[in-house]
């Protein structure tokens, strides 16, 4: 009669085949089963032949796939930049070409010279067709402008007094004037640093050459600041006594004031101030007056 293995033996058995499958697919094992396997020589050749038949074929665009035209990005960015910006930037009183036809027709009307050298400039100043801007509690001047131009005509004088005063009051801070009476000479040079300076000539000139255009600062200005003072110079556009505008690459308030602007300041109480308290004595006082009157 036949006798069975033994149960230990079979597992024994068993054990051993497990060990020997998982050594073959240790990744030790694998790597040298890879390391054995090498390609064909003719398949490597081919590879070879083909890599130099694409290049030689078409060398434009072997290696089209690692050259980037920067330039051509940089445009595209630059596109998408200023179309950003111009969304974002929504000012109240935007630069227009009619805005510039207004201001010079108003220089027309009044019959102003566009002074054209510093001669011209200095003979109006000596005759007093030009005042000087002068600093103060509430207004200041920027360090860089020329000191012969720190004048303008005397009714845009009064407006920048009166603007700064009302700004003082209300955020204790001062407004900045860069700039004021230019001559055609400083307008050309300024025009060939600066693409979108107004012109010196024609009817969109500056009118800065007349003298009765300032520009204040914005930048640097707060949101509330801002609205502030375009809805000063809203009012006073609506009376047709300003042309301003909001000047994106300097950041500026460039306003033209009109000589009307003197006549209505006449008119208006600019700063109400409260009615002084009367004395106590002052009824006493001028009933004794009436009284020695008439002895």
């Amino acid at each position: 009669m036949g006798t069975f293995p033994q149960p230990r033996r079979c597992f024994k058995w068993r054990n051993d085949a497990i060990v020997m499958t998982r050594r073959s697919t240790t990744p030790r094992f694998i790597t040298r089963s890879l390391k054995s396997s090498k390609p064909p020589a003719a398949l490597v050749v081919a590879l070879i032949m083909l890599a130099m038949f694409v290049t030689v074929a078409a060398p434009g665009t072997a290696f089209a796939l690692h050259r980037v035209d920067h330039r051509h990005h940089r445009i595209l960015h630059s596109f998408h930049f200023r179309g950003l910006r111009g969304l974002l930037w929504n000012p109240l009183f935007r630069p227009s070409h009619d805005s510039l036809i207004r201001q010079n027709e108003e220089i027309n009307r009044l019959d102003l010279p566009r002074i054209q050298d510093d001669a011209e400039l200095e003979a109006l100043k000596a005759s007093g067709a030009l005042v000087p801007i002068e600093e103060s509690e509430s207004l200041k001047i920027e360090s860089s402008l020329d000191p012969s131009r720190r004048y303008c005509r005397p009714w845009t004088r009064d407006f920048v007094q009166d603007l700064s005063e009302v700004y003082y009051r209300q955020f204790h801070a001062q407004i900045q004037v860069n700039s004021a009476v230019r001559t055609v000479k400083v307008q050309k040079k300024l025009r060939r640093r600066n693409r979108n300076a107004a012109p010196a000539e024609g009817d969109t000139a500056s009118s800065h050459l007349a003298g009765i255009t300032v520009d204040l600062q914005r930048r640097g200005m707060t949101k509330e600041q801002i609205r502030f003072v375009e809805h000063y110079l809203f009012y006073l556009n609506a009376l047709g006594l300003v042309e301003p505008e909001e000047e994106r690459r300097h950041w500026c308030f460039h306003v033209m004031v009109s000589d009307r602007y003197s006549d209505w300041r006449q008119t208006q109480t600019i700063f109400p101030r409260p009615p002084a308290e009367e004395p106590a004595t002052a009824p006493v006082t001028a009933a004794a007056t009436a009284m020695a009157a008439s002895n």
